[in-house]
């Protein structure tokens, strides 16, 4: 017997319990600890989840629970040329990811290699996450409408003005630099964080052999931060799929035309002005496997890379 099982042994002896027994109580009072946020996962997530599924293989609407369709709405989506200016936006959206990866990590080296004011900058990029999706898309329909503040500037540099929000051509790509300015305020904390990690034995040692900092960058630090590069990968195509509503909303409202419509824009259309639930949950449906696919290819690439 090993020292560890003769110290249980003894201890078991000296409390009147098995080491059986005590591990069979230990696991009922983590699952007690666990049932909550068990059930929240249940009631919030997973029932929904399947309730939305069944919704969508039937024809209901929000005042009759409808017939059993099958495919019908998912056959219905094929032939929706809404749903296909969605999905191609949705694919210009994913496009974008390694900008909005790539932006919050330079700017996180900038700050970590010591430049003159970089606790003011630390504050200066975070502010902008602590703001919501409808202050962010009121302030910038103000500055980019065609009367706004940007076409004065331009004005007054003799360039003509651009509907930016009113132009199938910019909308979108627009709206993506907003999201962009919006959020990467926390992909720079949390590329900060990982380079707190980053040995610098490593860089002192490149350093000594003559290495630049440009390469130091990309054959030291960078490497040493790809965990981190593919987390965020992984984050941001989640969020860039299922959190620009709001913004698309008070921006845009899905237009020019479909130049700005997603499939999460599309979902609320669905629901909210053409009362067809079914529809709206067959959409969602196709979002939601988009996105695990995309999560779980990920995943695959992390664990590779982690050798688990």
């Amino acid at each position: 017997m090993t020292a560890n099982s003769l110290h249980q042994t003894g201890q078991a002896a000296r409390t009147g319990t098995r080491p059986g027994r005590s591990r069979r109580t230990e696991a009922r009072v983590a699952v007690l600890f666990l049932l909550p946020a068990i059930l929240l996962v249940l009631v919030f997530r997973i029932f929904p989840l399947f309730w939305g599924f069944g919704i969508s293989l039937t024809s209901a609407t929000s005042t009759d629970p409808g017939q059993f369709i099958g495919a019908g709405n998912y056959l219905r989506a094929l032939d929706d040329p809404n749903f296909r200016s969605a999905m191609a936006n949705a694919v210009v959206v994913l496009l974008s990811v390694p900008i909005f990866v790539t932006i919050p990590m330079l700017l996180a080296i900038l700050i970590h290699q010591g430049v003159p004011g970089r606790t003011f900058f630390r504050s200066v990029y975070f502010f902008p996450a602590i703001l919501s999706s409808v202050i962010i898309g009121s302030i910038f329909s103000v500055v980019l409408s065609f009367n706004g503040n940007l076409n004065a500037l331009l004005g007054i540099a003799g360039i003509s003005g651009v509907d930016w929000l009113g132009h199938s051509a910019t909308a979108l790509p627009v709206t993506l630099a907003i999201q962009c300015w919006s959020t990467f305020g926390m992909g720079v904390l949390i590329f900060l964080a990982g380079l707190s990690t980053v040995s610098k034995e490593m860089v002192e040692a490149a350093r000594l052999d003559g290495a630049k900092m440009w390469q130091i960058w990309w054959h030291v630090i960078i490497p040493e931060l790809r965990p981190i590069i593919e987390f965020s990968t992984v984050i941001t195509t989640i969020g860039l799929l299922t959190s620009m509503f709001g913004l698309i909303y008070v921006l845009t409202g899905g237009g020019p035309g479909t130049a700005t419509t997603v499939p999460e824009y599309l979902i609320w259309a669905a629901q909210g002005k053409l009362n067809r639930p079914a529809y709206a949950a067959a959409v969602s449906m196709v979002l939601f496997f988009m996105t695990s696919i995309l999560a779980w290819l990920q995943i695959r690439i992390l664990s590779r890379n982690a050798n688990i």
